[in-house]
């Protein structure tokens, strides 16, 4: 199963940066558990949509630069959470490139709420080639929806 936890993708300059936005209803199923009555967006998600932004980030960045585009998969992450994250909440996201290497990169990604900070996270992606067809036109589709209206710079 896919989740994609990123709602759009709004600027990216390759290797250098990219922004994107999620937003948060109650709607989705992790609130059933997480906690009625006091809905609280799991910090395990908002990582992944952090990594997913930082990801799609590296992947349209080297998409031109390699025959085969790799996988970029996260390899370690520390983050800090600032604030709780609630339904109705519109999140921000900026993934910048710290580093990269031939085979990894380092990305810090920053979450604001109303230009308030809720978590900042630095990621280590590993690069991975996969020569699967289905698995690269399926992840060619995806980034092409997010980036339906991004402005690349």
């Amino acid at each position: 199963m896919r989740y994609l936890l990123v709602d759009r993708i709004d600027e990216v300059k390759k290797f250098a940066y990219a922004t994107g936005v999620k937003c948060i209803t109650l709607s989705e199923d992790c609130f059933e558990h997480h906690f009625p009555g006091q809905p609280v967006y799991p910090g395990a998600l908002l990582t992944e949509s952090m990594a997913q932004l930082g990801g799609a980030l590296l992947e349209l960045s080297l998409r031109d630069e390699m025959i085969r585009c790799p996988r970029c998969v996260v390899s370690t992450v520390k983050a800090k959470f600032r604030d709780f994250v609630r339904p109705g909440d519109c999140l921000q996201m900026k993934a910048e490139i710290l580093s990269r290497h031939e085979e990894s990169a380092k990305l810090t990604v920053i979450t604001t709420r109303d230009s308030q900070r809720v978590c900042e996270a630095e990621f280590l992606y590993i690069f991975l080639q996969i020569d699967d067809d289905r698995l690269e036109s399926a992840r060619f589709e995806v980034l092409a929806n997010l980036t339906r209206k991004t402005r690349f710079v």
